[in-house]
């Protein structure tokens, strides 16, 4: 009897806009998640749709050199298929496509997830102030949230 490996998930991704914002914060709220800041960092969403319906997010908020991950949420029925992968890496592309070379974020639930994407627990004080000043950062996580940090490599020359 062979084994069939799954299949990637059929998704689409794209930015998120204004219209997106109820069902974003209607997702991270099932998931517990923070929605402090969001409709501000909105234009650095990105989504996964399955039929038009969003299943999953991950947030960018920008700052000079460095960024925030933060989220990270893929609905129930589609955790563990590889969205919450396929959401991250498109948010990492895109800091290093910004030229940014710090990515941080707080975690209370998937401090070991964030290792396979190259992440590594830090102390709070070694966070840019920048970020430090983010609402996430500012008690919209709670202080026993995991700091995790990630060095990008320098963007590519534009041409």
């Amino acid at each position: 009897m062979t084994m069939q490996a799954k299949s990637e998930p059929c998704i689409s991704l794209r930015s998120a806009g204004p219209a997106d914002l109820p069902a974003i914060l209607a997702l991270l709220e099932r998931a517990q998640l923070p929605t402090a800041g969001v409709a501000e960092a909105l234009p650095n969403f990105v989504i996964g749709l399955s039929e038009g319906q969003i299943i999953g997010v991950a947030g960018l908020e920008v700052y000079e050199h460095s960024a925030l991950l933060r989220s990270v949420v893929v609905d129930q029925e589609w955790r563990n298929t590889g969205v919450g992968r396929v959401l991250i890496e498109r948010a990492l592309s895109t800091t290093r496509e910004r030229g940014i070379t710090d990515v941080f974020l707080l975690t209370t639930t998937a401090e070991h997830y964030f290792p396979r994407f190259g992440f590594t627990c830090v102390s709070r004080d070694s966070v840019s102030s920048e970020v430090q000043a983010s609402a996430e950062f500012q008690g919209a996580c709670p202080a026993s949230a995991v700091v995790m940090h990630k060095t990008l490599g320098s963007a590519p020359a534009k041409p």
